[in-house]
């Protein structure tokens, strides 16, 4: 029998999963527009945060789209997602 540490992390990876799919769902029509998201992380309160890239990332509308098109698009995947936040990752 597995240990909670165990059935936990492949819980996580089950959703990490399920998110990254739902996200390839929406990358093309972001990509259309010049930008992208990445997956960064899954909070312990299923939160998760994405890194918007590209055209993404500078866009005025994209506290819209994030709310509007990624977070409800997630949640209709993926119910146990509780929102979506946009992470800012310092430049590389």
């Amino acid at each position: 029998m597995p240990d909670n540490a165990t059935a936990t992390q492949q819980s996580d990876e089950s959703m990490h999963g399920q998110i990254e799919e739902a996200l390839d769902t929406i990358r093309p029509y972001l990509m259309a527009d010049g930008g992208s998201v990445r997956l960064l992380d899954v909070t312990d309160d299923n939160v998760v945060e994405l890194e918007l890239l590209g055209a993404c990332g500078s866009c005025p509308m994209s506290t819209m789209t994030l709310r509007a098109g990624i977070e409800q698009a997630l949640k209709r995947s993926v119910p146990q997602v509780s929102r979506v936040e946009a992470v800012n990752a310092p430049p590389a």
